[in-house]
């Protein structure tokens, strides 16, 4: 199984053309920025290793991929979440939905440790697991050194099509959760004289610059675009939901509700001040948690138009 070459398409929106990598179609369960984070895991040989230990949000795009990738290997999964809702093991849905049916544990922590805010997720993964010789332990998101060899890989394929394409001044655009991704392209680019461009979609700026530092990663970064109001993660903005809207209606593309839409708005802008530039845009996966998002967005705007948009 090799996580690779997802194709390129050329589409329009509000009048400017930009390119699109496929990542979304590398593997139905198993794709976008976390495949190529965890492709290095895919392909090694690990023959001690029987169980995988994750930690994160009960709707995380990590928790789907992380659960596919141990059913490829023949691994079990635990994952570990703050707590879970009672509603949600009587309806699962997204990607807890998807990691059940794959076979994972999901584990509540609220069970396990009487207080949440004196014990941090790894520490108490490491006291449980971290003598365990047959675990393996992926930090949150998929945060570590290792996931340079699968976006390496990304950079190749990237590098490939640029050459092939002949595209001058192309920079590439994805968003930032830990900022893994678009750090360790922004690496591998760097010489090629292609930039990267993010946006913060967690933290802010500083947050992310720390993330990339926390990697040893100082000297090259990817360009940081970020808006003036501050963007909390998660919270439901009637701007995230019309531009997802209207993506969907201009490239027949369905994107992240998560993480693309703060990108997107942060890129059109600049776009508009930058109109040499040639982007290709990666897409980031993680359709399976529009299956939660979108009934929310749609139970507090409804179906509006995009008339609201402004860059």
């Amino acid at each position: 199984m090799k996580l690779k070459d997802s194709p390129v398409t050329q589409h329009n929106v509000e009048g400017r053309s930009f390119y699109l990598k496929r990542d979304d179609l590398l593997h139905s369960h198993f794709n976008g920025n976390k495949a190529r984070k965890f492709a290095a895991l895919l392909d090694q040989h690990n023959p001690n290793i029987s169980r995988l230990i994750g930690w994160g949000s009960a709707q995380a795009n990590s928790l789907t991929s992380l659960a596919a990738l141990a059913r490829i290997k023949g691994w079990q999964l635990t994952y570990y979440v703050d707590h879970k809702p009672a509603w949600l093991d009587e309806k699962p849905m997204g990607n807890y939905r998807m990691a059940l049916e794959l076979g994972a544990n999901i584990v509540s922590l609220s069970d396990q440790v009487d207080n949440l805010e004196k014990c941090h997720p790894s520490d108490f993964i490491q006291r449980q697991h971290g003598d365990d010789d047959s675990c393996l332990i992926v930090p949150e998101g998929g945060r570590f050194q290792l996931a340079e060899v699968g976006v390496q890989t990304l950079a190749r394929e990237i590098l490939a099509w640029a050459r092939f394409e002949k595209n001058p001044n192309l920079k590439v655009a994805l968003p930032s959760g830990t900022g893994t991704t678009a750090l360790y392209l922004a690496k591998a680019l760097h010489s090629e004289g292609i930039e990267v461009l993010t946006c913060p979609c967690v933290g802010g700026r500083d947050y992310l610059v720390k993330q990339f530092q926390e990697l040893n990663e100082f000297d090259v970064h990817p360009t940081i675009l970020q808006r003036d109001a501050k963007h909390h993660f998660g919270k439901l903005y009637q701007e995230d939901y019309a531009i997802w809207r209207l993506l969907y209606e201009q490239t027949d593309i369905e994107f992240d509700l998560l993480y693309d839409p703060l990108m997107w708005r942060c890129l059109l802008p600049w776009l508009a001040a930058n109109p040499d530039a040639t982007v290709l845009y990666v897409h980031q996966g993680g359709l399976l948690g529009n299956e939660t998002m979108l009934p929310r967005y749609e139970r507090k705007f409804g179906a509006r138009d995009n008339s609201i948009l402004s860059w």
